[in-house]
């Protein structure tokens, strides 16, 4: 029970530790531990309250009569009404309900996108199995002429196709003398296709040469 001054002003005035208790809701004041050599529990302002927080709680609670804070103390709804009457608590609550509001306005967007969503996935499944397909298969083919047309630049394919030239103009020189010899051609013109048979052959000798040795 608290004791009662004989002023007006005392009256009004609560006690110390009715206003340090009306801070904290049941389950806070009951897990501060007590003071040392005390068996009552007594609360101490908690670190995350800031000056100017407690400040404000104290603000108002000083008008307050000691029934009123008797009443925050002991009856949980007038607790309840105090607490939310609270500027600190009025604020938190604004925030609360803004960031609900923004959260189901951005739910309800993506609820309307959902249809687009699921086309435009519809669309890309369609652009793997079919064009997708065409492309991978031309690109393949592109890659496989690539690869022959190195194939073909490559030195030792040069080189075997100069070989194999070489050869072919061999067999036509020969052809070509035993046509002289079986009197299919005459004198001139085997001189003039002999000599640019046996050009072709030796230039091309010349490059193998010139090859092989690099």
């Amino acid at each position: 029970m608290f004791k009662f001054w004989g002023s007006q002003e005392e009256q009004v005035r609560p006690p110390q530790d009715v206003i340090t208790q009306s801070w904290y809701p049941p389950s806070v004041s009951s897990s501060r531990p007590g003071t040392p050599g005390s068996t009552s529990s007594r609360p101490q302002s908690p670190s995350h309250v800031s000056p100017a927080e407690a400040a404000g709680i104290i603000s108002a609670l000083k008008d307050k009569s000691v029934d009123e804070l008797r009443k925050l103390l002991s009856d949980k709804d007038a607790y309840n009404q105090f607490l939310l009457s609270l500027d600190q608590i009025k604020i938190q609550n604004n925030l609360r309900d803004e960031l609900r509001e923004e959260t189901l306005q951005l739910a309800s967007e993506n609820m309307e996108k959902e249809p687009r969503i699921m086309e435009l996935r519809n669309q890309c499944r369609i652009i793997r199995t079919t064009e997708l397909a065409a492309a991978e298969e031309k690109l393949n083919e592109l890659d496989r002429k690539k690869k022959e047309i190195l194939n073909l630049c490559s030195p030792a394919s040069l080189i075997r196709r100069l070989q194999e030239r070489m050869k072919e103009t061999e067999e036509e020189s020969d052809n070509l003398h035993r046509q002289l010899l079986d009197r299919e051609i005459d004198l001139g013109s085997f001189t003039h296709k002999y000599k640019k048979l046996r050009m072709d052959y030796h230039r091309r000798a010349l490059i193998q040469l010139a090859a092989t040795t690099t």
